[in-house]
């Protein structure tokens, strides 16, 4: 049985992974009120769309890295635009394919450095620039911390500093329960951003 501490984290990172799964694809999503709103599902043309000048994305590697990019994250045919820190100021306004590369990523990897081999780094995860490949990724992520969150039948765990050793973070320093908590936020916050680029693109096509 998971601990108590665990359960209303776990039922609200349920709730933000279903939400923002339905804003993606379809064919409804909750409004907030409880009533559906149609959404219609998601182009290659939306996904890589770029609202403004200089927006950091997810491209093709012979293409190079976007504006104020100075790498290309991850492996494959594309890479998602990135810069060693200290990150360009202002931040790049960045697009909908990159911001669900960044929670696929943190995803996958986090549940690497908590319940599996503890090895995975950035240079491993796979980007993908057509939202087929890009919404199966991130459902693999979610499930594998769905399943990592899951194998924790120890309230002891929650309060472990570096319990997790995701090693792009503050995670080293920080006790369990503050990692599942901000994992969520990561998903509301990114979630709901996504879901507004979702509402300017239409509101632009009409």
């Amino acid at each position: 049985m998971i601990p108590s501490r665990l359960v209303p984290l776990l039922k609200q990172f349920d709730f933000a992974r279903k939400r923002l799964a339905d804003r993606l694809t379809g064919p409804v999503m909750d409004s907030g009120d409880g009533a559906d709103t149609e959404v219609g599902p998601m182009a290659d043309a939306e996904f890589l769309w770029e609202p403004v000048p200089g927006c950091w994305s997810v491209r093709r590697r012979v293409d190079g890295p976007g504006p104020r990019a100075t790498f290309l994250a991850g492996r494959g045919e594309w890479g998602r635009d990135a810069a060693p820190y200290p990150h360009p100021w202002p931040p790049p306004f960045t697009t909908i394919a990159w911001r669900l590369s960044h929670l696929s990523e943190m995803l996958t990897l986090r549940a690497d450095h908590t319940a599996g081999g503890h090895v995975l780094t950035r240079d491993d995860y796979l980007d993908h620039g057509e939202v087929a490949g890009a919404i199966a990724a991130f459902d693999a992520g979610a499930a594998a911390w769905r399943k990592a969150l899951l194998g924790i039948d120890d309230d002891s765990v929650l309060d472990t500093v570096g319990y997790c050793a995701y090693p792009h973070g503050s995670d080293a320093e920080e006790p369990f329960v503050d990692v599942v908590w901000w994992v969520n936020q990561e998903l509301l916050h990114h979630g709901a951003e996504i879901a507004l680029i979702r509402d300017l693109y239409r509101a632009r096509q009409r």
